[in-house]
């Protein structure tokens, strides 16, 4: 389970993406948009396109995006947002996320042999002209695997590639599993694996990387210099449709054709991609400032009836979450280490932290409807693998305080302390979004305070993305908790958010029964589909028991298309295998 952007793995929602599914302005009103909301297409209606044009695309946000444009460095949503029209995955799918070959490179699977057998089209070229390579695809592992490129993509899982582990511990200068039969400057990649795993067919499925790195024109930087080089901060290179031709750094990109493109010169002659506010977005929309932008669910009663758009509507792979700090990340050993002793790892607090959130009734006021509680950590849109008989922690403050009272955190005035009697402060990170993110932090805290809980903000107040990223990623002593938000892939496997070489396992939770059920339901048993249903199924209980990560909610993400554009689509198998829509596809009607 990784992301939107399948082939480039996890990543980090903004705070702005993370209140999507709760902010707004107090109101009951229009409580059930999200019957609206499902019957919007996912696809704005075809015409005949024409040459030409400009079109203007919002990134909302309110921090400056890093501009880390690299799938094998990059871990924010938003630079993969900025960097879509360029980062075209290797590899299309159909609309169930399974590989085809009508994408820039074909892929075969033989589980007898152990093989993944990669072809990169001929013509598939950099947006400097020259030929992606199978040099390319090999320098886009070692970017993951050289400890030097301080990378976060490097898992237990990509490591399943026979040599991956030897090279990146430095036991070996090259990658023995991946073969190149026609050299460095052919087209044909094998890939050799120790064990073949269930989802090798799907796009996401953590065990293949799907895309590739411009080494010609790297190759000269050292891995150390790669995240703050120019060439992937100013000016990247991409094989996708468009080439970035000016930055405003953190604020706009500025995108014209790629000449060399494979399937040709796209209609469009530029794209602007722009940093807006959030709390400018319902004014944009109806003002069409944009033509392309996001609506947030809290402003849709304001922005449903505007004219001159299209809203096309989808629930993505994502969620929010609260995780609980209960150990630390060793970078020698690249191993998450739990300490026994945090304050965190005792299961009464956590549960009891759950059932004081009323996530149901943030999501009624605060966005009509249009966002929910989840109750487990893998999402309804994985079908069978979704167990329904989990509850999850519904609002129950009266439970909660009972559970607390049993572990032994007695009230000692308006808050509780801890079992050997100390006081209990707790620490929660939360991100800055829009205007309404304080409220709803507030109202939790509030909650907490009911079940005598003392939850203060880490430094006194909500936290900007990348530090609020820094403090989680480096294991600030100053977070006890915090809220973060994953887009997801589209092959189920959690195995790179929650295992023990997990460096996104941002909880820091190890334990035995843990790792034996990831690696169960990814084994070769799970290559039956119930056996794996069951296993998913057990490591769903068992995390709803332990929590460890407490699911919070998702939504429907509406989008405001100019009705003058054409072939806009939101289907998997019309994206460039990056989660968005194929560029190459839209334009201006006639």
């Amino acid at each position: 389970m990784k992301k939107a952007k399948v082939f480039a793995g996890i990543t980090l929602l903004s705070g702005v993406a993370l209140t999507l599914a709760a902010c707004g302005k107090s109101s009951n009103q229009n409580a059930n948009e999200a019957s609206t909301a499902a019957k919007f297409s996912s696809v704005v209606p075809t015409k005949a396109a024409k040459n030409g044009g400009t079109v203007k695309v919002a990134v909302e946000t309110d921090t400056p995006f890093t501009g880390i444009f690299n799938d094998e460095l990059s871990t924010s949503a938003t630079d993969t947002e900025v960097m879509q029209y360029g980062a075209e995955s290797l590899f299309s799918t159909d609309d169930h996320y399974v590989f085809t070959n009508k994408g820039a490179a074909t892929i075969k699977i033989d589980q007898k042999a152990k093989t993944a057998t990669i072809n990169i089209k001929k013509g598939v070229k950099w947006s400097d002209g020259k030929q992606v390579t199978a040099k390319d695809y090999e320098y886009a592992y070692e970017i993951i695997a050289n400890k030097d490129s301080k990378s976060q993509r490097y898992t237990a899982s990509l490591a399943d590639l026979v040599g991956l582990k030897e090279y990146h511990e430095g036991k070996a200068s090259t990658i023995s599993g991946l073969e190149m039969p026609d050299g460095e400057n052919g087209r044909k990649v094998v890939l050799h694996f120790k064990t073949m795993k269930p989802g090798m067919n799907t796009s996401g499925n953590g065990y293949i990387w799907e895309a590739a790195a411009p080494y010609h024109y790297l190759k000269d930087v050292k891995f150390s210099d790669l995240m703050s080089s120019d060439k992937i901060r100013k000016r990247p290179l991409f094989f996708g449709p468009y080439k970035l031709q000016k930055l405003v750094r953190g604020q706009s990109a500025t995108w014209v054709p790629n000449k060399y493109y494979y399937k040709g010169k796209p209609k469009l002659s530029k794209i602007t991609a722009t940093v807006i506010n959030p709390n400018s977005v319902a004014q944009s929309i109806k003002s069409h400032k944009f033509d392309v932008i996001q609506v947030i669910n809290s402003q849709w009663p304001n922005v449903k009836n505007t004219k001159g758009v299209n809203f096309i509507a989808t629930v993505p792979l994502s969620y929010s979450y609260l995780g609980f700090k209960v150990g630390k990340w060793d970078a020698k050993k690249g191993e998450n280490v739990m300490n026994p002793k945090s304050k965190m790892n005792n299961k009464a607090l956590r549960q009891a932290i759950g059932y004081g959130m009323n996530v149901n009734q943030v999501a009624k006021r605060y966005s009509y409807g249009l966002s929910f509680r989840i109750p487990t950590l893998i999402p309804k849109q994985f079908g069978d693998y979704f167990d329904k008989d989990i509850k999850g922690y519904s609002y129950n403050i009266k439970k909660g305080n009972e559970i607390l009272d049993k572990a032994g955190y007695k009230k000692k005035g308006t808050y509780r302390v801890q079992p050997n009697g100390k006081p209990l402060t707790i620490h929660l990170a939360a991100m800055s979004g829009n205007a309404n993110q304080e409220p709803i932090i507030q109202n939790y805290i509030q909650e907490w305070k009911k079940e005598g809980l003392n939850v203060k903000l880490t430094g006194g107040r909500l936290i900007e993305f990348n530090s609020f990223y820094d403090k989680v990623q480096n294991d600030d002593p100053s977070v006890d908790m915090f809220m973060g938000a994953w887009s997801l892939s589209s092959e189920p496997s959690p195995n790179d958010l929650y295992s023990q070489t997990a460096s996104m396992n941002y909880s820091r939770f190890v334990t035995k029964k843990n790792t034996q059920l990831l690696d169960e339901m990814d084994s070769q048993k799970a290559f039956n589909h119930q056996y794996r249903i069951d296993k998913f199924h057990e490591w769903q209980k068992y995390m709803d028991d332990e929590a460890y990560v407490l699911p919070v909610s998702n939504s429907y993400t509406i989008t405001a298309v100019n009705k003058k554009l054409t072939g806009y689509s939101l289907k998997p198998s019309a994206s460039m295998g990056n989660g968005f829509p194929n560029w190459y596809n839209v334009a201006y009607a006639k």
